[in-house]
Parts: structure tokens; sequence; C-alpha cells
């Protein structure tokens, strides 16, 4: 039920965010953010001393495209070590899923990015919703979800899960920061980016079910019914 719940209220939150982004309060919004994080129009004059803005960059890396294929690189090779055929199918739809919605929502809504002269990093294409909040939540999440299932104390899933969703957040605080992105981007790329990774544990938990059921040869090695 709570992986529904997310599911619903990310599509909410997202339709909302689609929907305030092209009217006075969600610009004014976007605006107050922006400004109270890079005071004036100049790539090098963020809020906070200069090496914020130094670590901010680092950790922003953290949701792009290379970064985000070599750690799910890894993590696949890991999970058919280790004999979890299907975790690693679906952690691979997952993350390619994710970079068609991103691009596909991109392409519908063309969205300018906040002005140049407030940006700090390089930017490509449109504005919302933000990839690396969207694919971050999507990749964290999936394996943070993927990795509790390993661990049987709650207080290890609860770190796993938590560890997760702290590097999904900084990720898109940074895309903001740096003036990469507006603030409602990064809310609705952390909106689908959630809902997109519940989905894809909703369906690896019921294609899970069914493969040892019928034993099926695509399936977690241990598994069981619960």
């Amino acid at each position: 039920m709570s992986a529904i719940f997310v599911i619903a209220l990310g599509i909410v939150v997202f339709v909302e965010l689609a929907d305030d982004m092209t009217e006075a309060d969600g610009r004014a919004f976007d605006w107050m953010i922006l400004s109270m994080l890079r005071p004036t129009a100049t790539p090098d004059n963020a809020w906070g001393p200069w090496w914020l803005e130094e670590a901010a960059a680092d950790l922003t890396s953290l949701g792009g495209i290379a970064v985000l294929g070599l750690f799910a690189t890894v993590a696949v090779v890991f999970l058919l070590i280790q004999r979890k055929r299907l975790s690693a199918l679906l952690l691979v739809l997952g993350l390619a899923g994710g970079v068609a919605l991103s691009e596909g929502l991109k392409a519908v809504f063309e969205r300018e990015r906040p002005p140049e002269a407030y940006q700090a990093v390089d930017t490509i294409n449109a504005s919302f919703p933000s990839g690396h909040a969207l694919l971050s939540a999507v990749f964290y999440l999936s394996l943070g979800v993927m990795l509790t299932r390993a661990f049987p104390r709650h207080r290890v899933k609860g770190f796993v899960l938590g560890v997760a969703i702290v590097i999904t957040l900084l990720v898109g605080v940074t895309r903001v920061y740096l003036g990469a992105h507006w603030a409602t981007d990064v809310l609705a790329g952390w909106s689908v980016g959630a809902a997109w990774a519940m989905a894809l544990w909703l369906v690896s938990y019921a294609v899970a079910r069914r493969q040892i059921v019928h034993h099926a040869p695509l399936q977690d090695e241990g598994a069981t019914i619960r």
C-alpha cells in the first residue's frame, strides 16, 4: 500500500508543479529560491563559503548519466554474480525507463533554464523536470529497496534507505544551488523518479511471485514469497 501511495502522490505533485510553473505564483517561488541561493547574476556568487560551491559541483555529478551508468554497471554485475537475475534486469529497465521519462517530459514542456548568468555548471537541454533529480531518485531508491531485502534487521534496512534518500536529496538541492534548475524542476524530478522507482518495485514483487510459483528461470536465487 505504501508503494501505491508514493506512486499516486508523485503523480499528483508532478501535475500540480507542471501547472504552477506557468503561473505567477510558481515563477515567484522559483525566483525566490534562486535568489536566496545565488543572490546576484554571477556564476561564482553562490550563498555560503567558496568551498561549498566546489562541493556542490562534485555532489551533483552523482545524478549525471556517466556516474549513474558506471554505478549501474557495477550494481548489475554484482547482482548477476549473486544470481539475482530478475533484480539486475529490472534495475536496467528502471534506469532506461527513467531516462526515457526525463527526455520525454523535457521535450513536452520545453521549459527554459534559469538565466545563464546564474549557472555555475554547463547545461544542455530543457529544464523541466530535472533529469539529475529524476534519475537519482530512480536509481538510488530502486537500489536501496533491492538492498533492504538482503538485510533482516530493521535498523540496517532503515540505514540503507536513509542513505539512498539523502543522496537523492543532495543531488536535487545542488542542481538549484548551482543555478542549473529551478526549484520546481527538482521537485518534479523527485516526484516522477520516486513514483517510477515504486512502480518498478511493485513490478519486481509481482514478477518474482509469479516466477517462483511457476519455477521460471528468470528469478532471484534464494527468493521466497512473502
